[in-house]
């Protein structure tokens, strides 16, 4: 049994109180005053300094690890590495840009054997629903995938097509009944909404934005709740909402009582289209970063509780397919790379915005309700006695410039690469065990599980 003592966010808590917590793989014992290590039976004892504070481990919910296949993009190792690194105790690996996707339990079956000994965190798995595959879904459900992602535009990669609105009309009546999930990447063309002037300049971030106009988000987003109604019962969510248009539309649909989630990213709360420079492919994501009013309208939306999580999005690739000498935004691939920034990012653009928001706030985000998407929350997102001894331990006055060698990822592209951001991890613990400290780095084997048990809601 080990203990740690110090200020400590508990489930429920708005504010961090001082406790002692007891713990082993699982929490065994919260003490609501802080102990010293001659009041308690502990093998190992760690006191927290009082202006840092414990936090539950981060669920990071959207990342794309891309093993097999595409490890030239990233792997399992070094993406759960840079997650360890962020306080991030659980990713949940998407089901496409890996070779194959993730959309069979042969396909999967591949995956978990790339996986197994490689991840310095816990890794679930999101499954992919593409068209034909929708008797795949329910043997997926039982093999250990949490969801069902879904696009209904072109994913950028062959080997995961789109779905059209009957494909996802099947896909929704196949694993109705089942305890799962139903996401879908919102944006869907009409055939008028992504048409530019001829002379538009491909080197400008404004051209790009103007592309992937908010009209294909609402379009997308209608479509999917009008759909839904053939399998009412089934849960929805929206991965990477971009534009705060949509407020409306989600805010009507949980009012007539559709189960609908929502999540952002820390990149459409962080950056605005106004600040992005000519030829900065590195800020190229799909749906695109917005403006500075959509930003600060994303915020509202988030601290309103219409949107209900933050997530990386974490989409990397090799940097020729950046495009990043040529500029252009049209050809470059399109995709952030962040996961373990999120903590920080959040924290600072909080405070610059001058945005009443605490750590409680951003543990509610970024790993209650993740967890929670998940179906995880019996085991994590929280503290609280009987869940997994998942930890990260926070400074939020401490300045870190994110130079290229903080960013544990494979290839160091990255829109936040030399910013500041106030707030660093000083330490990860993942049932348990540390997985990262800023003095020795990452563990040096990796020690995350696989997350393949049933979900619970």
């Amino acid at each position: 049994m080990k203990a740690i003592a110090g200020r400590a966010l508990l489930e429920g808590d708005s504010e961090p109180q001082e406790v002692t917590i007891e713990y082993d793989s699982k929490i065994r014992k919260i003490h609501k005053d802080l102990l010293n290590n001659g009041d308690l039976d502990v093998d190992a004892f760690m006191s927290v300094p009082p202006h840092q504070v414990i936090l539950p481990g981060l669920v990071d919910a959207h990342v794309h690890l891309n093993e097999p296949g595409r490890t030239e993009w990233e792997g399992f190792a070094t993406g759960t590495k840079a997650a360890a690194a962020g306080g991030v105790t659980t990713v949940i690996d998407m089901p496409l840009n890996a070779i194959p996707p993730t959309t069979t339990v042969a396909n999967f079956d591949t995956k978990l054997a790339a996986a197994k000994d490689q991840c310095w965190v816990d890794v679930g798995f999101w499954g992919g629903a593409i068209p034909g595959n929708s008797a795949d879904l329910v043997p997926l459900i039982k093999k250990g995938v949490r969801g069902f992602k879904c696009f209904l535009i072109e994913s950028g990669v062959d080997e995961f097509p789109c779905l059209d609105i009957p494909d996802v009309k099947k896909a929704l009546k196949a694993i109705e009944g089942h305890p799962t999930i139903f996401m879908f990447h919102a944006e869907l063309e009409d055939g008028e909404s992504s048409q530019l002037p001829a002379d538009a300049d491909p080197k400008s971030y404004m051209s790009f934005m103007h592309s992937r106009p908010p009209k294909m988000e609402l379009e997308a987003i209608k479509s999917v709740i009008e759909a839904s109604k053939t399998s009412p019962n089934v849960k929805l969510h929206i991965v990477h909402l971009a534009t705060a248009e949509a407020v409306p539309i989600i805010e009507k649909a949980k009012e007539d009582g559709v189960p609908l989630t929502v999540e952002t990213c820390f990149h459409y709360l962080h950056f605005a289209a106004e600040s992005i420079p000519e030829k900065s492919t590195q800020f190229k994501c799909c749906p695109p970063i917005r403006t500075e009013s959509n930003r600060s309208q994303l915020w509202k939306a988030l601290q309103d509780g219409v949107v209900t999580s933050v997530v990386s999005d974490h989409s990397p690739c090799t940097p020729n397919l950046k495009d990043m000498q040529t500029g252009d935004f049209f050809k470059a691939w399109g995709g952030i790379a962040s996961v373990g920034l999120g903590l920080p990012i959040l924290w600072t653009t909080a405070r610059k915005d001058g945005r009443n928001v605490t750590v409680g706030d951003i543990a509610k985000w970024c790993s209650y309700n993740t967890a929670k998407q998940v179906g995880l929350l019996q085991s994590k997102g929280s503290l609280k006695e009987g869940k997994d001894a998942d930890f990260c331990i926070f400074d939020p006055d401490a300045k870190v410039k994110i130079t290229a060698d903080k960013l544990l990822f494979k290839n160091k592209i990255s829109p936040y690469k030399d910013d500041t951001l106030v707030g660093e991890v000083r330490r990860t613990i993942v049932r348990g065990q540390v997985v990262y400290d800023t003095e020795e780095g990452v563990s040096y084997k990796p020690l995350g599980n696989l997350l393949l048990e049933p979900r619970t809601e």
